[in-house]
């Protein structure tokens, strides 16, 4: 870790401006799945043991202006709970109350600022509204690893007006393992690739292919490789414009000595809808009419013959339309050989953290990652600019 840790810092009385990721999902003002919160606990409590004055910003949903049903009070209510001490709700993130507040608080207090994304100042970084949130601390966490791909005004522009910017626990364990991944994989180091495009994943795909040993694919982007290799792939998602792109990834993985598997057997359905009809079928044989919607039985059979030998394990996407149960059991298999191995086992955020937590094997896995759209910048070896603006060690 070349940055600023939180254990860098001398809290003590200080107030402490810690970015969150409390974008938790909501059903009628009640949270319905609380990890994102739990997540940050251990920076939180370190923080506040150590006499530190917490005050705390996240954005929640995407609001065009202030929208009571994205407020965070139902997060105050529950990080309460779990902290078993009041978090004192602000009424707003900027202001003369909210300064008054902060100015009130006492060693081991915690505030929860209002949805930043009340203020198009947030997403725009606008530097004014970045120096306002500045001024509210004398030192800046973030632990917010799922906002960090985005340039905003808490998650970068508030770095510039206050003079220690570190990571929390949550964010270094997220740098850690995931610039293991891009810069010193152990070897053999197998990529799993899911999801639905061939687009979405191009820039881990190309980054990988200079690392990985094996690159294992499925999801919905398989269709795009197979027909690329002039199979017929039925109603299955395709990319038509990306079947060039497809052959070159497939050539390059040849030509710099990397495995790259595509499914050899599908299970294809007749409709995309939990109870259509099913069956497996060679991956290279999909008839009309029909379409890919898992992996099947041999496919994860040879899978399971490349993860055995994995020192290290990305995964990054579902392997087929997991959210229905009947077409989720691929993702659920290859979920449980990784569990079972003795590889690093890294998860790539995202849809895939929920299939693991299907698969009921989340406990198992050496990281998963808080971030979708952060892990995957992060894995096509880009700059995140949340973590690029935290201070150097030195």
């Amino acid at each position: 870790m070349t940055k600023l840790s939180v254990r860098d810092l001398d809290l003590k009385g200080k107030r402490v401006l810690m970015r969150v990721d409390f974008n938790v999902p909501l059903e009628k003002g009640v949270i319905t799945d609380d990890t994102r919160i739990r997540a940050a606990l251990p920076t939180i409590k370190y923080i506040i043991e150590r006499g530190g004055k917490l005050i705390l910003m996240s954005h929640l949903g995407r609001p065009k202006g202030v929208d009571p049903k994205l407020s965070l009070k139902p997060v105050s209510k529950r990080l309460s709970e779990l902290l078993g001490k009041e978090v004192k709700m602000a009424p707003d993130c900027i202001g003369d109350e909210v300064q008054r507040m902060v100015a009130e608080m006492k060693e081991g207090d915690v505030i929860l600022l209002e949805n930043l994304r009340f203020h198009k100042g947030e997403t725009e970084n606008d530097p004014e509204f970045a120096r306002e949130l500045a001024s509210l601390g004398d030192v800046y966490v973030s632990d917010a690893f799922g906002a960090a791909h985005r340039a905003h005004a808490s998650t970068e522009g508030v770095t510039k007006f206050i003079p220690q910017a570190a990571a929390g626990f949550l964010m270094e364990k997220e740098i850690e393992y995931l610039s293991k991944a891009v810069q010193s994989p152990e070897h053999p180091f197998v990529v799993i690739l899911g999801g639905a495009k061939v687009s979405d994943k191009i820039g881990v795909l190309t980054n990988m292919l200079e690392r990985a040993d094996a690159i294992l694919i499925g999801g919905g982007m398989a269709y795009t490789f197979l027909k690329a290799q002039g199979y017929n792939v039925g109603k299955s998602i395709v990319e038509d414009d990306k079947l060039d792109l497809a052959r070159q990834i497939m050539n390059e993985a040849k030509e710099k000595g990397v495995e790259f598997k595509l499914p050899v057997t599908t299970v294809i359905a007749d409709r995309f809808a939990p109870d259509a009809n099913s069956k497996v079928v060679k991956s290279t044989e999909i008839p009309d009419g029909w379409l890919g919607v898992d992996i099947g039985p041999e496919t994860v059979e040879e899978f399971s013959k490349v993860i055995g030998r994995a020192k290290m394990i990305v995964w990054n996407g579902p392997l087929g339309v997991y959210e229905f149960d009947k077409f989720a059991k691929g993702t659920v298999a290859v979920a449980k050989l990784l569990a079972e191995s003795d590889a690093i086992t890294i998860i790539g955020g995202g849809d895939c953290v929920a299939a693991v937590q299907k698969a009921g094997v989340a406990d198992k896995m050496t990281h998963i990652s808080t971030g979708g759209g952060a892990s995957l910048e992060f894995l096509e070896g880009k700059e995140l600019p949340g973590i690029a603006a935290l201070s150097d060690k030195g």
